[in-house]
């Protein structure tokens, strides 16, 4: 636990502490009467009555429109089912940045809807929540779909043979045992998008503010330390509560039920009702997923002259088109975005491997304690923890400001709860008895986990690995304060791209964009291959 705690202490909650201190301290006494003036301000009540209505609605969409999703994956066997799974789980890996940039080119100015109907959706409440849909609808279907998928068919059966209507056998059979994982997905979505960032900065404009988007605006634009450091407070008081809630819905779906293989419950649909319901999720999945998607593609092929790769030729220099946006080629922001997302899932794994590892051998509330410590992380502004470092790691002995490994350690931190996460369960199953016959024969603990727990979790660590990366690389609330500018990220150059006006700019943010979404697409499809190959099964 020692390396975990030091890398958490050093790189989360002392740059967290001090921008907090510096928002909430005066003169060296805490001023904690600044909290209700920010609270008590119609700005900042409105901002924080959106954030959660915003949630809200976005999360009872989603799960309006992935339960017919999670059902037919789950339930029916059609052809080019696990690639349509693998197409519909690539926004979630997507970066924020690149889903808004999706649904700009889609319901934005000059987007499809503008040029064929002459309707613009982009700053209004619609586009938000529709890509938070677009973003989250792989979360229900996993999440729901996957225990669907090993619920017991005969039990509802049975009931329709004792008499109980269709509805009502659903109802009183199936419905019980899913909603735990109902209950899970939608918090799961309604902590997401409580805590967007990317999607409402650029669909949303000046009109809708999430506590995220001000916080980043009170302490970039405005220098409002104070406001800042009030609304981080409230945003990690919320969001461990609906931490908190999600752990104990998580532990309501350990209960016993009868689960079978996902093999044998799934079939080909039968009558047109279920032919229909395949064909409305089949529709739905063109228009959410594949629709923005394939725009984005075509908005950055579009040029001025025709189709072509005008806009991705233009990435290869430094202010074409009079623009001076940046210090290097955007070009360069591949090679960085890679650079810094692969020693970021290095440091993930040593440390949250590590935390795995601890937590597997004790017990105890220290442990629990330092379970939580590990999702903290997910509950604190990344805008804070940017900002943080700045004012932080400024000073030796660790005067990192301006060294390249900023931008990883901070990418790290979001990666390490998802490589927990994914090596813990594996982790508490390999016996104990393998390590104590280890141990009897003679092997180190250091042997013993190379010849035994190793190659059981291997893949366990290749499937954290993937999810590492792909976190790492479209990480962009912290990113944006620590990326230098002749150094920039994927996701920060397509941000400053859009916030510049010009036909080139826009061409260019749409082209690193769609280069952003092949890449995580690439990623996704290789951990696909890794979770669902058999020859490494264990």
């Amino acid at each position: 636990m020692a390396v975990p705690v030091a890398f958490f202490a050093l790189f989360f909650a002392y740059p967290v502490t001090a921008i907090v201190g510096r928002g909430l301290k005066a003169e060296g006494a805490w001023q904690f009467g600044r909290i209700g003036e920010v609270l008590s301000r119609p700005d900042i009540l409105d901002v924080l009555w959106f954030t959660t209505w915003q949630a809200l609605a976005s999360t009872a969409l989603t799960l309006l429109i992935a339960l017919p999703g999670a059902y037919v994956f789950a339930r029916f066997d059609f052809p080019g089912k696990q690639v349509l799974r693998a197409v519909v789980t690539v926004p979630f890996v997507l970066p924020t940045v690149v889903v808004g940039t999706a649904f700009l080119a889609l319901l934005g100015r000059g987007g499809l809807l503008d040029e064929l109907w002459g309707v613009r959706l982009d700053t209004t409440v619609w586009a938000i929540l529709l890509a938070h849909v677009f973003f989250n609808y792989a979360v229900v279907v996993r999440t729901v779909g996957g225990l669907w998928s090993q619920l017991d068919p005969r039990q509802e059966e049975a009931a329709r043979v004792l008499g109980a209507g269709r509805f009502a056998a659903f109802r009183r059979v199936t419905l019980p045992a899913l909603a735990p994982a109902v209950a899970a997905a939608a918090l799961m979505v309604f902590l997401f998008t409580f805590t967007s960032f990317g999607v409402v900065q650029i669909l949303g404009g000046p009109a809708y503010s999430t506590l995220e988007v001000e916080i980043y605006r009170q302490t970039a634009q405005l220098l409002d330390l104070p406001t800042a450091a009030v609304l981080t407070l409230v945003q990690f008081a919320a969001v461990g509560g609906i931490l908190a809630v999600h752990a104990a819905t998580v532990r309501r779906r350990e209960r016993a039920l009868k689960l079978v293989d996902p093999a044998q419950t799934s079939r080909r649909p039968r009558g047109a009702g279920q032919w229909a319901l395949l064909g409305g999720v089949l529709l739905t999945a063109l228009l959410l997923i594949l629709l923005p998607l394939g725009v984005l593609v075509e908005r950055s092929l579009d040029g001025p002259g025709g189709y072509g790769f005008g806009y991705y030729q233009a990435l290869q220099s430094v202010g074409a088109g009079g623009s001076s946006t940046f210090l290097v080629p955007p070009l360069e922001a591949v090679g960085n975005s890679l650079r810094y997302a692969l020693v970021a899932t290095l440091i993930a794994l040593v440390i949250g491997g590590l935390a795995a590892a601890a937590l597997t051998r004790r017990a105890g509330r220290l442990v629990r304690g330092f379970d939580a410590l590990l999702m903290l992380p997910l509950g604190v502004s990344a805008v804070t923890v940017g900002f943080g470092f700045l004012i932080t790691l400024d000073k030796p002995p660790l005067d990192l400001r301006t060294s390249w490994i900023l931008v990883p350690l901070a990418q790290a931190l979001v990666g390490v709860p998802f490589v927990v996460r994914t090596m813990l369960p594996v982790l508490r199953a390999v016996d104990d008895r393998l390590r104590e016959a280890a141990a009897v024969l003679g092997a180190s603990p250091l042997r013993a986990w190379r010849e035994v727990d190793l190659p059981l979790v291997r893949r366990a660590v290749l499937v954290a690995a993937g999810f590492a990366f792909a976190v790492s690389l479209g990480e962009f609330g912290a990113t944006v304060f620590i990326a230098r500018p002749d150094n920039p990220t994927l996701p920060v150059a397509v941000a400053r791209l859009l916030g510049r006006s010009g036909e080139l700019n826009y061409g260019q943010a749409m082209a690193l964009s769609t280069i952003l979404m092949l890449v995580c697409a690439v990623s996704l499809l290789l951990l696909e291959r890794i979770r669902t190959d058999r020859s490494g099964e264990f």
